[in-house]
């Protein structure tokens, strides 16, 4: 499998933006796509998951009720909705895929290239 992760761009605080990650390769109902992202002198933080199969997903206590993780199992696609973004957002967003529901970066054995959000204030 082999990740894509686009939509990252400059956007004002409060405004929107949708990252998609595109799959290659066949993705199973009892694997868990997440979403990570990385501040400049950061650490790679968890942002949020789903399982293929959508049973269950998770998010990042920073996030709730902004963010959206969804996928499209006809396009082989995930996605993450990001609402009433902060300047503290900002970040090079990751997408990755692990064989068990985690939300442990360790635990995910295929990442995507990463695509920068910038929000301004």
């Amino acid at each position: 499998v082999q990740l894509q992760a686009s939509g990252g761009g400059l956007v004002q605080a409060g405004g929107s933006l949708r990252l998609s990650c595109s799959a290659s390769g066949r993705i199973y109902s009892s694997h868990v796509m997440g979403w990570f992202r990385q501040a400049p002198g950061k650490e790679r933080e968890f942002v949020a998951a789903t399982r293929w199969s959508r049973v269950s997903t998770i998010y990042t206590d920073s996030v709730k009720g902004r963010f959206t993780i969804s996928r499209d199992s006809a396009k082989n696609t995930v996605y993450l909705q990001m609402n009433s973004l902060k300047p503290e957002d900002t970040a090079v967003y990751y997408c990755a895929k692990a064989n068990s529901w985690s939300s442990d970066k360790r635990e995910y054995n295929v990442w995507g290239q990463g695509t920068l959000v910038t929000v301004s204030s």
